[in-house]
């Protein structure tokens, strides 16, 4: 089974939590992912998979949240909430050197709002799974 990082950016915003997402140009709206590199732990995996799809810099020892085995690829995905170093804005864009060269658009997704069409549909399943760790009515949650 192949196993993959989904490191996580969780914000507050107007009293409603957000989820880190992103526009691919060529497979719709998604989450940050990645492989696991051999002899890498999952926690640096996670740290570099957002630092190279998103430019971000995220904090030593992310929290472990879970991990989902998708049904509609078999894949298990290991998720880790980050922490960022840097102040985060509300969009830009990340130019990744993935498949070629990429240009990711990034934006925040309330993470309670239904996924639209153009999120890919193994991220809305990522998003529901998400789901049960936030308690978006109260100030602590998992995350």
């Amino acid at each position: 089974m192949i196993k993959k990082v989904v490191p996580i950016l969780i914000r507050r915003k107007a009293q409603t939590l957000e989820i880190l997402a992103f526009r691919h140009p060529l497979a719709g709206m998604q989450l940050v992912k990645g492989s696991i590199e051999p002899n890498e732990t999952y926690e640096h995996a996670a740290i570099r998979e957002l630092f190279e799809e998103s430019g971000l810099i995220a904090r030593d020892n992310p929290k472990f949240i879970g991990n989902l085995v998708l049904k509609s690829n078999h894949q298990d995905w290991y998720f880790y909430c980050c922490e960022a170093t840097q102040v985060i804005p509300d969009t830009w864009i990340h130019y990744c050197l993935d498949d070629g060269g990429l240009e990711f658009k990034f934006f925040w997704h309330r993470i309670y709002q239904e996924p639209s069409e153009d999120w890919h549909e193994i991220f809305r399943e990522a998003l529901f799974f998400l789901r049960k760790f936030v308690n978006d009515d109260e100030n602590d949650s998992v995350f």
